[in-house]
């Protein structure tokens, strides 16, 4: 303890960030007194160099906060009323355990479901300890398709996950198109190598429907009706097929299926492309020419474009640009995507195999919470997820967690919106507080992070905590991690002997390739010959329209206005959410607003068929028009009527990967007063 009047000693302590972002920083945190005080970039990592985001820069005002849940506790209340009542560790887990060992002793594991998403953890904290428990048990299994299933589903059909581009290799390139992504706010370690590029001369093109800060620097914007990027593609498709810049020699020898792509791009013209997407044909003809005569030229496909009915068809056709143009094989050309799989590591430490039970797709929980087919879902295990601020239908699946007969946990590290609905919750450590692996999906990097703090209150890590439950279930054998320090050398030991090295004497692993591959120079598709697949017969059954095939928009007289939902520079999907933050309101551009009376600031009502959202209107410009937004991550504190915009997003699927399309939420704005 600190003498009177000295202050408490001070050190700086660098860990890794694995939030669900692809730059995975390096930070150098202050900790003064056993507290956090201060979190910064660390400029060991050349990509972090120093700087960080606004969002993890206030993380500890998460660590430290009111909203941070201290011990375990059980509800008092009614569900939602946020009203528990505190209890010791062994109790809550102990009554966990009591009602998954009821519904295994009624030959009915399938009832319990965990519901959860992996994209801010590493891993030790998801899919390790907790797929242990839950194969073992035997409970439903969830499809994970929030976010990236149909890009990943095109990625993988068309190139197995092709190490792709990274940030350092831009500034290489003379034409750089950014696809549906914004890293302004999300991904901001490439700004400073858009910026290199743009100094060296790069022709840079931004596909979005907004007016962004990249797409205000950029050569060219095409502001895109949402849901019709596909047409836009498939008509620069047409073009390098039909106009003989299709490099036939390429296609030839490293790809197949270029036939049955240029019949489905064939309809496509530019004109009608135009007319569909809602932008000038000039625009569409003049990304096309450059794309032509640019090398290198590079294509950052991002994960905005795949949100609607759309989304996997049009992020097959944006990744087949390069092959049809033959862009590869040289530095700063090809694509850009998620580097996730650059490593080849498929989890081998985790050796229990996933059971032949029912799966459920996680943009359907609420339906099948309200609406089940089957046995209904009867004890509810969330982490590691928000669902009630992420999931579409929000007022179902509300609904679903006010069953009473429904038992709910949710192992958080702060009181949720869907922390509200739970008979227990239990406090989960942030990153600052346990050992986790970062891998970063934009560079290509591998960093073990380490607790800088003690955990606060009572707060207990992942693999503890699903391991003390599968011990108390009798499901735990030898072999079996004892604890979180356990799972780290025991991921440590199954890495590869160059990757598990530098973990262990550096913290960082030396990266394939250097972190540069060059595409069909040091890496080639995983495919099983190793070519690109550009019509690929799986995903061409699973596409309701065949791949390729387009879907019209699904607006109304009724609901015209496409509402799309973007990151924000505030949260982390809805990660500190908790958080002050400005006012949250719909931006709509000027005439959109006049057509329907609405000046600056009025209070407006933003409504459809499922619902509506009560919040104030922000007229902008740089919004086109026939398009609204509201902002991802947002919490129910944050509206006037406790609603958010995933309240009026439907829980249908995007065309490949069972994905979610919150961009095909289609509204009426109006004025109206703002109250609960």
């Amino acid at each position: 303890m600190a003498q009177p009047g000295v202050a408490p000693p001070e050190s700086v302590v660098q860990t890794a960030c694995p939030l669900d972002c692809p730059d995975a920083c390096t930070l150098d945190v202050t900790v003064r007194g056993g507290r956090i005080t201060k979190i910064d970039g660390s400029k060991d990592n050349h990509i972090t160099n120093g700087y960080i985001c606004a969002k993890v820069r206030p993380f500890h005002e998460r660590i430290y906060g009111d909203d941070r849940l201290l011990y375990p506790a059980v509800r008092t209340g009614a569900k939602g009323s946020g009203k528990f009542k505190r209890v010791t560790w062994d109790d809550a887990l102990e009554t966990i355990a009591g009602k998954m060992r009821e519904a295994r002793e009624a030959s009915a594991p399938e009832t319990i479901l965990p519901l959860c998403y992996g994209g801010s953890n590493g891993f030790l904290t998801h899919d390790y300890a907790d797929a242990v428990l839950f194969r073992r048990l035997g409970a439903s299994r969830l499809l994970r398709t929030v976010c990236a299933a149909p890009t990943g589903a095109a990625n993988m059909g068309l190139y197995g996950k092709m190490a792709s581009t990274s940030y350092e290799d831009y500034p290489a390139a003379k034409m750089i198109v950014i696809w549906g992504v914004n890293p302004g706010v999300s991904g901001i370690h490439l700004m400073p190598f858009l910026k290199e590029a743009r100094d060296n001369g790069a022709f840079i093109v931004v596909i979005d429907p907004r007016s962004t800060t990249v797409a205000r620097q950029a050569d060219l914007h095409l502001a895109v009706r949402p849901g019709t990027d596909l047409p836009v593609a498939l008509s620069i498709h047409r073009y390098l097929f039909e106009a003989g810049h299709a490099n036939e020699g390429f296609l030839s020898e490293h790809a197949k299926g270029a036939a049955a792509l240029r019949e489905r791009a064939k309809e496509w013209t530019f004109a009608r492309a135009a007319d569909v997407s809602g932008i000038g044909e000039s625009q569409i003809r003049q990304l096309a020419e450059h794309y032509v005569k640019a090398s290198p030229a590079l294509v950052k496909c991002g994960w905005g474009l795949e949100r609607n009915r759309n989304g996997g068809s049009a992020a097959a056709a944006v990744l087949a640009l390069p092959a049809v143009a033959g862009k590869f094989g040289v530095r700063g050309g090809g694509y850009s995507m998620s580097n996730s799989a650059s490593w080849n590591l498929d989890r081998p430490w985790l050796s229990d195999p996933e059971p032949p039970t029912r799966a459920i797709n996680m943009n359907k929980v609420g339906r099948f919470l309200t609406e089940p087919e089957g046995a209904p879902i009867n004890v509810l295990f969330v982490y590691n997820n928000n669902p009630v601020a992420t999931l579409p239908d929000q007022r179902r699946v509300i609904r679903g967690l006010e069953r009473e007969d429904l038992f709910t946990v949710v192992f958080d590290q702060v009181l949720t919106d869907t922390a509200m609905y739970a008979d227990v919750v239990l406090p989960a450590t942030t990153f600052f507080e346990h050992y986790d692996f970062a891998r970063g999906y934009g560079p290509i990097t591998l960093q073990l992070g380490k607790p800088v703090i003690d955990a606060v209150g009572e707060a207990r890590p992942n693999h503890d905590v699903f391991m003390d439950l599968a011990r108390r279930l009798d499901l735990a054998i030898d072999g079996d991690p004892a604890d979180e320090l356990e799972a780290m050398l025991t991921v440590l030991s199954a890495l590869p002997e160059r990757v598990g090295d530098g973990l262990r004497e550096d913290w960082k692993a030396p990266p394939p390739h250097g972190g540069r591959p060059i595409q069909f120079v040091d890496v080639f598709p995983k495919t099983p010959d190793r070519k690109i697949d550009l019509f690929p017969e799986a995903l061409n059954k699973q596409a309701p329209k065949g791949l390729y095939g387009y879907q019209p928009d699904p607006g109304t007289a009724e609901f015209p206005l496409a509402m799309i939902s973007p990151a924000s520079d505030r949260t982390i999907s809805s990660t500190l959410g908790e958080l002050p933050r400005p006012a949250v309101t719909l931006e709509i551009n000027p005439d959109d607003a006049a057509a329907r009376g609405i000046d600056e600031g009025d209070a407006i009502r933003v409504w459809n068929a499922l619902g509506d959202v009560r919040v104030r209107a922000h007229l902008t410009p740089l919004m086109r028009p026939g398009t609204v937004a509201m902002p991802k991550g947002v919490w129910r504190r944050h509206t006037a009527n406790g609603f958010t915009s995933n309240a009026l997003t439907p829980d249908t699927l995007a065309d490949l990967g069972g994905g979610a399309c919150f961009n095909d939420a289609r509204v009426q704005v109006e004025k109206g007063e703002n109250k609960k």
